[in-house]
């Protein structure tokens, strides 16, 4: 490949413009009323609260650890909104947006990165496995659960899709390039959605590839295209289209949406030691939530009434967000092997008993020192 081709621009698919206009494309058309972009836009900021509130936790110590989504949130949104009741996400670590529209209520995620808790919700209740911290795996995961479902006939047009979430590191991950060799070969019914979103830790894109993601797809044998991950209503039709042609047995899709981690990776991370603040304020002109206000504004599909119930169940849901996350009650220390093999098993059993004869030692002790 010569170098002007490696450096061809991408075409970026995008319905909304960061000035809030409606272009359209002709390959992805989303026919969506007024209601339903509403609805995008409270999804959008509630989202946003919740995650604002989480890092503000994590700076007051009740959280060991928070993986803020700002400025993501429409790539998690629109793609969480694509999904039919029926369908398998497999997440990272930062989908809170996905989550959330997959009904996993706040404190759910909160008990896990507070420390009392290994998950904290039912993947199959949801239709939403639980968080990786391994960077990559879940792509395997998902297209392992994919080549089930397809070999249980669970396809067709009520069938069972199935998408895998990652960011722009994961793709230098082996695991994630099997997954993609896997689904290929399988021509399994899995949508791989990558967030890029420029940074992977402090390593920027092009320290890791020498071409757009989305292209890597054609090296395995499967289609892939870039989306303005910070345009809701694009993701929401790209995705939408990509599960669409999962469950008619057409394979997978690698989605790469185009968005831009406004905050610190996690909460031990100071980005401003390796990007610059102009960067951030470029990409802060193209905010997800903004877009979607100056789209509604500008064509009267909602009025400041409207905008202000939004902002007030804003609040209310950060001062639930505040008031659960305190009331979370520690687990019992013998609850770490609870679920850990499907079965019993003799390591874990003997384990859980030397543990226990361990924590009763100190009840002897205890009432020794107060005599």
């Amino acid at each position: 490949m010569s170098d002007t081709t490696a450096h061809e621009e991408p075409e970026l698919i995008q319905l909304l413009t960061p000035e809030g206009e409606l272009t359209g494309h002709p390959d992805y058309p989303l026919e969506i009323s007024a209601e339903e972009v509403r609805a995008l836009y409270r999804d959008l900021v509630l989202v946003r609260r919740v995650d604002s509130e989480a890092v503000s936790l994590q700076r007051q110590g009740e959280l060991g650890l928070w993986a803020s989504l700002l400025g993501q949130e429409a790539a998690q949104i629109g793609s969480g909104r694509a999904l039919h009741e029926n369908d398998m996400a497999f997440p990272s670590y930062r989908e809170h947006g996905v989550a959330w529209c997959r009904g996993i209520e706040p404190k759910q995620l909160l008990g896990m990165f507070r420390g009392v808790t290994n998950g904290g919700w039912d993947p199959h209740e949801h239709g939403f496995h639980l968080y990786t911290i391994v960077i990559g795996s879940q792509a395997l995961h998902a297209t392992g659960y994919a080549m089930g479902v397809q070999r249980d006939g669970a396809v067709g047009e009520n069938g069972t899709a199935v998408i895998s979430y990652f960011g722009d590191g994961a793709t230098s991950q082996g695991d994630t390039n099997e997954a993609f060799n896997f689904a290929a070969v399988n021509n399994a019914p899995v949508v791989f959605f990558c967030q890029n979103n420029q940074w992977a830790i402090s390593e920027p894109m092009e320290r890791q590839s020498r071409v757009p993601i989305y292209r890597r797809a054609a090296g395995f044998g499967f289609p892939g295209v870039r989306v303005d991950g910070n345009d809701v209503l694009a993701v929401l039709a790209v995705t939408r289209a990509a599960l669409d042609n999962a469950r008619e047995g057409n394979g997978p899709t690698l989605v790469e949406a185009f968005t831009y981690r406004m905050g610190a990776h996690t909460t031990n991370d100071d980005p401003s030691r390796y990007r610059a603040s102009a960067e951030l304020d470029e990409w802060k002109a193209k905010d997800p939530i903004l877009r979607v206000h100056r789209y509604l504004e500008k064509n009267a599909l909602a009025d400041e009434e409207f905008f202000a119930s939004v902002e007030a169940e804003a609040e209310a849901i950060g001062e639930q967000v505040r008031t659960q996350c305190r009331a979370l009650p520690d687990p019992e220390p013998l609850d770490i092997f609870h679920e850990v093999y499907a079965e019993p098993n003799v390591h874990t059993d003997r384990q859980r008993s030397e543990f226990s004869d361990y924590l009763a030692s100190f009840e002897g002790a205890g009432a020794e020192g107060g005599r």
